[in-house]
């Protein structure tokens, strides 16, 4: 599908001077989320890879724990429409209970502020059946600083359009290497991908790794963070205090203004070296 991207004219000014040209924006479109044909959740998304979202989604609200609580995904038409590949409904494992939805508990997301709605915090620290804190990885700080280059090289459509955010894999059972970069137009729904992407392949929960994000450390991407297993997140700029607080509570290491050669350690220094 070539829905990742738009071609839209505009007008360029340049010290008083007019001139029309195209340019390249990101899309976004809802995707709205089901679970055995009934609605459960509507975020704002740029389409592709809209299974990884799904399935990250799901695990990192505490809904599935792994491969196996998913049966299939597949896309299908809204009420008064047919199909246009924004609506997605994901098949549970019969063993797997289906969350209760109320009004307390509302899972509409946006593109800019994650999980909203929830009734209270106690509501949002979802209980982890990983436990990040357990996690003996320990990595240099010249293999941190190289990452924001990295990411930056593998972001094709924030390229061309420069607005999207973007999360990255890195695999410290593997020598440090990149394992995936997915691109969206909500931070939280890049971290969905990629979480996605780990456990299409058996891969949660994800010790050993590092998560490296393009923009802020909020609470929303901490939390997702620990309900994947990761035992490390780095942003390019600043945690929120509530990041810092669950962070700490849970042993992960957050990392914040992952700039050139410098960073800010927030909790478990320990596990940066040299």
């Amino acid at each position: 599908m070539s829905r990742i991207t738009q071609r839209r004219r505009v007008s360029r000014l340049v010290a008083g001077d007019a001139t029309q040209r195209p340019e390249t924006l990101a899309v976004e479109e809802p995707l709205e989320i089901r679970l055995g044909g009934a609605p459960l959740t509507v975020t704002m998304r740029t389409p592709g890879s809209d299974i990884e979202l799904a399935q990250g989604f799901l695990l990192s609200e505490g809904i599935i724990a792994g491969r196996d609580d998913v049966v299939s995904a597949r896309y299908c038409g809204s009420l008064d429409t047919d199909n246009t590949y924004n609506v997605l409904d994901v098949t549970l494992a019969p063993n797997v209970p289906p969350p209760v939805v109320d009004i307390s508990r509302n899972f509409y997301a946006t593109s800019s502020c994650g999980i909203c709605g929830k009734a209270s915090l106690d509501a949002v620290r979802l209980a982890s059946q990983y436990h990040p804190g357990d996690d003996p990885v320990q990595v240099s700080a010249a293999a941190l600083t190289a990452m924001p280059d990295q990411l930056r090289a593998a972001q094709d459509v924030f390229a061309s359009t420069g607005g999207l955010h973007a999360a990255a894999l890195f695999d410290f059972t593997d020598g440090g290497a990149i394992q995936v970069v997915r691109e969206d137009i909500g931070r939280h729904n890049a971290v969905d991908k990629v979480i996605g992407w780990a456990l299409e392949r058996c891969r949660i929960p994800l010790a050993g790794t590092v998560l490296l994000v393009s923009g802020r450390a909020s609470f929303e991407l901490t939390q997702k963070a620990v309900m994947a297993g990761i035992p490390i997140l780095a942003a390019l700029s600043a945690p929120s205090s509530l990041a810092v607080d669950l962070a700490g509570d849970c042993g992960l290491t957050l990392v914040g203004f992952l700039r050139g050669d410098s960073m800010n350690v927030y909790s478990r220094a320990d596990r940066i070296i040299g």
